[in-house]
Formats: C-alpha cells, sequence, structure tokens
C-alpha cells in the first residue's frame, strides 16, 4: 500500500508519529519517503539520531507548524498520504489556554485540509479522541471541530480524488502524559493520585492505535470515522495493577473531565456501522452509495439507541491484564 508513496505526519515526533515511523519503516521498507514534521526542533533533534540517514535514507525532517497554510503548502509537496496527528491534547491545559487550542486543532485541521487540496495529496487520515464524543471540555470540542471539517472536506474536494477520514480512539497506553507512565514515575512517593475513584477510560495499545490508522488509509471511502472496539479499565485497577501498596489520594475532578468517556453516542447510533473490528461513524451526507458500501464491507447498522461508553463496556481490562500489558508496552522491566 505504501511501498513507492510519500508519507507525511504532522506530529510526527509525538508517541503515535515514533510508532508510525517504526510500523511503516517496518511493514514498506520501499516507500519513496517519509517526513516527519514538527514544531519541536528538540524533539526532532533526538528523533533524528534514532532513525540516521544512512540507515533510513526515505526520512525527512521538516520543521513547521500546522497553524502555518503556506509552511503546510510547501511540506505537502510531492506528498502521497498524510496522518494528522498534530494537536494539543492536555484538557486542563485546554481550559485555561483555550486560544492556543483553537489555534492548533481548529485552525491546524482546516489548514492541514486546504494544504492537501491544494497539493496533490491522494489520503488523509486525521487521528481523534474520545473526548471528542459529546465534549464537556474545550480540548474535546476542538477535536470535535476539528472531525467536522475533515469529514466535510469530502463535501468540497470537487473532481479531486482525495479521501479524508478520521480514527478516534481512547486512552494511548504509555502514551506522552498518559497515567500509566505517570504513576510508575510515582509509586516511589508511596501516594498515588486519583481524581474520582470510579473513573474509567478506555484503552489501546500505540501498535492497535497504528493498525487503525493503517485501515482507515486501506479502506476508507472518505468521510468515516473509525472507532475501535476496545476494553476499558477502572482507574482504581490501574492503581493496583502499578503500585498495591501504595496509598490513594483522591484529589478531585480536573477542569474539563469526565468521569467515563465515550467514543458514539445514542445520537450517533443512526449513522453507526459494525464492521467487525471496528464500528463508523458514516457522514450524515455520504458522497458514496451506502448500500455499496454496506455489502462492500458488509456493514451492519447498529440498533437506534446504541451507545459506547467507558462506563458500561462489555470489555474490562482486569489487574492481571494491565499488568502484562504495561510490561509489553510500556516497560519491560515494570514488576508490582
Amino acid at each position: 500500500m505504501l511501498n513507492t508513496k510519500t508519507i507525511l505526519i504532522t506530529g510526527g515526533t509525538g508517541s503515535l508519529g515514533k510508532a508510525l515511523t517504526k510500523h511503516i519503516f517496518k511493514n514498506y521498507p520501499d516507500i519513496k519517503k517519509l517526513i516527519i514534521l514538527s514544531r519541536d526542533e528538540q524533539k526532532q533533534f533526538v528523533m533524528a539520531q534514532e532513525y540516521p540517514t544512512n540507515k533510513y535514507p526515505q526520512i525527512r525532517f521538516f520543521l513547521g507548524d500546522v497553524r502555518d497554510k503556506e509552511r503546510m503548502v510547501r511540506a505537502f509537496q510531492g506528498v502521497d498520504y498524510v496522518i494528522h496527528a498534530a494537536a494539543m491534547k492536555h484538557v486542563h491545559l485546554a481550559e485555561y489556554n483555550p486560544d492556543e487550542c483553537i489555534k492548533t486543532n481548529i485552525g491546524g485541521a482546516q489548514n492541514v485540509i486546504n494544504a492537501a487540496l491544494e497539493t496533490g495529496v491522494q489520503n488523509v487520515v486525521a487521528l481523534s479522541t474520545d473526548k471528542a464524543c459529546a465534549p464537556i471540555n474545550l480540548y474535546g470540542a476542538t477535536k470535535l471541530t476539528s472531525d467536522k471539517l475533515f469529514v466535510a472536506a469530502n463535501n468540497i474536494k470537487g473532481t479531486n480524488p482525495i479521501k479524508f477520514s478520521v480514527v478516534r480512539y481512547g486512552n494511548v497506553m504509555g502514551s506522552n502524559g498518559s497515567v500509566i507512565p505517570f504513576f510508575i514515575n510515582k509509586r516511589k512517593e508511596g501516594v498515588l493520585p486519583i481524581t474520582e475513584l470510579n473513573m474509567t477510560r478506555f484503552n489501546i495499545s500505540l501498535q492497535d492505535g497504528v493498525d487503525m490508522v493503517m485501515h482507515a488509509m486501506q479502506h476508507a471511502w472518505g468521510g468515516e470515522i473509525f472507532i475501535p472496539k476496545i476494553p476499558s479499565y477502572k482507574i482504581t485497577d490501574v492503581v493496583e495493577a502499578i503500585a498495591p501498596d501504595c496509598k490513594i489520594e483522591v484529589i478531585g475532578i480536573r477542569p474539563g473531565e469526565k468521569i467515563h468517556e465515550e467514543m458514539i453516542t445514542a445520537s450517533d447510533s443512526f449513522y453507526t456501522y459494525d464492521l467487525g473490528k471496528y464500528y463508523t461513524i458514516l457522514p450524515s451526507t455520504p458522497h458514496f452509495d451506502i448500500e455499496k458500501f454496506k455489502n462492500h464491507f458488509n456493514a451492519k447498522l447498529v440498533p437506534n439507541g446504541f451507545s459506547y461508553n467507558s462506563g458500561d463496556n462489555k470489555e474490562w481490562e482486569t489487574v492481571s491484564s494491565l499488568r502484562h500489558l504495561i510490561k509489553e508496552h510500556v516497560d519491560t522491566t515494570f514488576e508490582a
């Protein structure tokens, strides 16, 4: 799929960007070029040590900010596929710095769309979050807006064959700023702070996130929001898995935080289809034949009123499974 192609990853020095880079070089050694675009020169410098050009001649590091459309147009020249991973993602920081979050997550999304339309890009996959579903915080609201922009971009492309799609998932295990590495580092103090004892979250590994992006790139018809079928965990089970001897300090809900996260609301159910491994929310005004889509993917419309919530999920991680996953995906030296 990607061999002989040029791929660009915005926010390419982040956790998922680095996981995508590793996956692409391992599985598509004959790519033409892989461009890592980010605004952090230090992270680019560090990543360049991991991918020296004498071993990875196709890699390029491109400094730029998605807020700068002119720079995006320059970066997208000759690019076939764009994976849009750049975002401001910390909920409490977005609450206190709304302008900055809007500029990156909404303005940046629009710049990526316009630059892709102007430069001959074939396929754009944008990364989203469960916080974009029925958002109560500014970060979620900006990502919902971003999702809507990417879905609607399929309606303004004219005769351009480009496809825009979105992948939405929950907490990525071990990603920058996520709870598991935070708890691992914090446990030496003997006390772990949690905001609410009843809190739950969806859980996905970096590799599963990568696989989902690859699925969207290969199978999207344009306008889909892909959602994985993944387990939830209880925050108290994460504490037990990582530091069973630590005390728990309940510090209260942070600004913009939910007790449970959602990925599909009951209102989405009228446009949501079960694809087997994934769900997909189709656009309310699709540019393709729904019946052909259903037949091609054996897609089944979910029941009216169906919702997908981390608090009433049917699949759950246990303390034991969390320990195994932490050792596999976060820290190979981990011991509880």
